[in-house]
């Protein structure tokens, strides 16, 4: 949900091109900048989530309502029980064919490179396979940057989540427009790759570090389903504090379902899992110690879902992992 980089940053970052072995650029996929009559993307519309700043994180994207997660609620818990009963559930048309064999412990990755017309803007291979693996390392809770918690040992314990990720494809567009994230749903619509299985990862210079949809988006509109992620955020980029690939590890949990940490502040539901701590407000920076809810006994950790500095996240809890489980149970599989 907002994780918007300060826009001098941005203007910084636009001005450095990572050089090194580029992928070439695939026959077909050269789009030439051009005009839209379509309007910029609509993130209430589209039902996106995005991690940005202002404390370099600042507010989310899109609001996201009391009643409209209640909703949300009740719609997954009658999806759940009606598929335990054997009723399927239509599939989602429109969104294309998932690979064989794409499930939750095998999702499809397809990366979009949006350059401007001259190129600016690209990664280098090692930097996605790079990208892959920590995503990879994150969902497993094998990520391990320094930070210890508190010493009683109070923070719930790191969750395998079970989700793997392998890379299925990398495509180029050279189009000054789609590369600073305008006529987003035209070239979203235009790129996207799999079904409701398949992770896109849009890579784009723009005033975020992130935005995702959700995975009950889907049926609404299956063909902008996925992430959009600055790419001086991929592991060895050149967004200060923000360049080990935790964005698009942030986002995926906005696409496989998780709300952030601070959601709905200091109440008993929050975002929705128990053993997140609930927080009265986004977390920025690196702070130790950090208890906004004055939570008796427990002392918030920095989750992938709040906003945090990169080296700073720690991971995901059981219950991040449930949810996750059950999302993809309700509008993936």
């Amino acid at each position: 949900m907002n994780r918007n980089l300060a826009r001098a940053a941005v203007v910084l970052m636009s001005a450095f091109a990572l050089s090194g072995s580029g992928l070439a650029i695939q026959p077909g996929l050269l789009s030439a900048a051009g005009s839209s009559s379509e309007g910029c993307f609509d993130p209430v519309a589209a039902g996106a989530a995005a991690r940005g700043t202002t404390n370099a994180r600042a507010n989310d994207h899109r609001d996201i309502t009391a009643a409209e997660i209640a909703r949300i609620e009740k719609q997954t818990k009658a999806i759940l029980a009606a598929k335990a009963k054997g009723q399927a559930r239509p599939a989602p048309s429109g969104g294309g064919t998932d690979p064989a064999g794409a499930a939750f412990n095998h999702i499809p990755v397809y990366v979009h490179q949006m350059l401007s017309a001259s190129g600016a803007g690209r990664v280098t291979q090692a930097q996605i396979d790079a990208q892959i693996a920590e995503l990879n390392q994150d969902y497993a809770g094998a990520d391990q940057n320094g930070h210890t918690g508190t010493a009683n040992g109070d923070q719930p314990a790191k969750a395998n989540t079970g989700a793997q990720f392998y890379l299925a494809g990398v495509d180029e567009y050279l189009n000054n427009s789609w590369h600073t994230d305008r006529q987003s749903t035209t070239y979203r619509s235009q790129t996207r790759k799999g079904g409701p299985k398949s992770l896109n990862i849009w890579l784009v210079d723009f005033s975020y570090l992130g935005i995702a949809t959700f995975p009950w988006d889907y049926a609404r509109n299956p063909g902008i389903d996925g992430i959009r992620v600055q790419y001086s955020s991929l592991p060895g980029g050149s967004a200060t504090n923000f360049n080990l690939g935790k964005t698009a590890t942030h986002e995926a949990g906005h696409w496989l379902g998780l709300y952030h940490t601070f959601q709905g502040g200091c109440t008993s539901t929050n975002d929705e899992v128990a053993d997140t701590p609930a927080q009265s407000s986004a977390t920025s920076g690196c702070p130790e110690g950090r208890n906004s809810c004055s939570l008796p006994g427990l002392d918030p950790i920095h989750n992938y879902m709040d906003y945090s500095y990169d080296p700073c996240y720690d991971e995901f809890t059981a219950g991040q992992s449930s949810r996750i489980s059950s999302m993809w149970a309700a509008y993936r599989s």
